[in-house]
């Protein structure tokens, strides 16, 4: 028996295209107001600047010591290269791609939920979170990771492994944080080829595991330096006549300065508050006077939609614990599988580096995980109490839209008069 009418499914069939389509707009909108370097563009977009120019990051003539690899700040040398070094051209990938997740992830759900109306449900939740649709207005790396990810999460559910190798390469390419989920994937993948084959059975799937969550992973990450690699201007290039040499030097100098950031930030954030938004991060703020009142507000807060995030949080309890109580049975829910894998690749370890600087913008790469964990709920609700269900779905989705056009100006950096702006920062701790 069908929860929706038929009709509902086929409009629903095609909602996460139109959603994402819907999404894009509004992240182009105005997408260039801002024309001075919003928080960390100052290092991406310079970085992406050096690539166009140089094929490497410098600083004046001499070569610059950076952190992160190279392919989130290729995706934004493409904006620039196509729509010119403005605000727009630093933005417009990073529109694309979070548009593009949109999608993905209702792809991803269609495939762990097979409903169209939970596809169009995953899709719509993610459109309406501002922490997604600030990193789509910003040139930050953390969008590029977050897509990448979906798409390894994507080929993972269809066990198409050699692209999960590829999509992960390119995650780790864009921030070193990647890896975690490599590793998540990979063990998951090879306990599958472990339960399914044994004997020399065993040593065929094996070695694939091994090329694809290894091998490939790593060719393309080494790809993605190709421009430190094709120049002698790159940090520490010359430092062996082995280029390989060279860069796992800096590589080393990499790890030193990621191990040892304690620098304090006044937004830095404890993961313990990330969840429930404790410490959302500044990008920007001003106070211009062409609001009309004596006092004007214009501030980007990398703020998720909060009552998506509370909600999400207690989603995420549903189903971990729904996953423990399947695990002890060995009964695997592929969804629950996911969501867990997700969380804990993207979340648990920034527990590990409690004197490290960290942020709560972060949390981008895992928010896909916790709307999967959304979408579950809904799914549980949708089919033991279907009236009950539907309404609470509804009611709580509105709520979670009205709640998400509340704080847009804030998403959008629009001014408004500082009244507006102190209504919107509900804690102290969100100013």
């Amino acid at each position: 028996m069908q929860i929706f009418p038929y009709s509902v499914h086929m409009i629903a069939g095609i909602a996460p295209i139109l959603i994402a389509l819907a999404a894009l707009l509004l992240r182009l909108f105005d997408l260039g107001k801002i024309q001075s370097l919003i928080f960390d563009e100052v290092y991406y977009v310079d970085g992406a600047r050096d690539y166009l120019n140089h094929g490497v990051e410098i600083s004046g003539a001499k070569a610059e010591f950076v952190v992160h690899p190279p392919v989130g700040k290729w995706l934004i040398a493409s904006g620039i290269k196509l729509f010119g070094d403005s605000g727009f051209g630093w933005r417009i990938a990073t529109a694309v791609i979070g548009s593009l997740s949109i999608l993905l992830i209702g792809m991803i759900a269609k495939r762990l939920f097979r409903s169209p109306l939970l596809a169009a449900l995953a899709s719509g939740l993610m459109a309406l979170d501002g922490l997604a649709l600030v990193h789509s207005r910003t040139a930050l790396l953390d969008n590029f990771l977050t897509f990448f990810i979906l798409v390894a999460t994507y080929f993972f559910i269809r066990k198409q492994y050699w692209w999960v190798g590829i999509a992960l390469g390119l995650a780790i390419g864009t921030k070193w944080s990647g890896l975690y989920f490599l590793v998540a994937f990979g063990v998951i993948a090879l306990y599958r080829a472990f339960t399914h084959h044994s004997g020399t059975a065993l040593i065929k799937p094996t070695l694939h595991r091994v090329i694809q969550f290894l091998i490939i992973p790593v060719i393309t990450y080494i790809t993605s330096w190709i421009g430190w690699f094709a120049s002698d201007r790159g940090w520490d290039r010359d430092y062996s006549t082995n280029p390989f040499s060279s860069l796992i030097y800096y590589h080393q100098q990499i790890l030193n300065f990621h191990t040892t950031l304690t620098e304090k930030h006044p937004y830095e954030a404890n993961p313990w508050s990330w969840l429930i938004m404790g410490r959302p991060t500044s990008f920007f703020y001003e106070t211009p006077k062409t609001c009309g009142a004596s006092q004007c507000s214009q501030e980007i807060l990398a703020l998720g939609t909060p009552l998506l995030w509370w909600l999400g949080v207690a989603a995420l309890a549903v189903s971990f614990g729904m996953w423990i109580n399947g695990a002890r049975k060995r009964q695997f829910d592929p969804a629950l599988t996911i969501i867990v894998t997700g969380m804990i690749a993207g979340y648990l370890p920034w527990f590990f580096f409690q004197n490290r600087t960290v942020f709560t913008f972060y949390a981008i790469a895992f928010e896909p995980f916790l709307i999967l964990a959304l979408v579950y709920c809904s799914h549980l609700l949708l089919a033991r109490y279907q009236i009950a269900g539907k309404i609470i779905v509804i009611t709580c989705l509105s709520l979670i839209f009205l709640n998400f056009l509340y704080f847009l100006p804030i998403y959008l950096g629009d001014v408004i008069t500082y009244d507006a702006w102190k209504a919107r920062m509900w804690f102290p701790q969100w100013i």
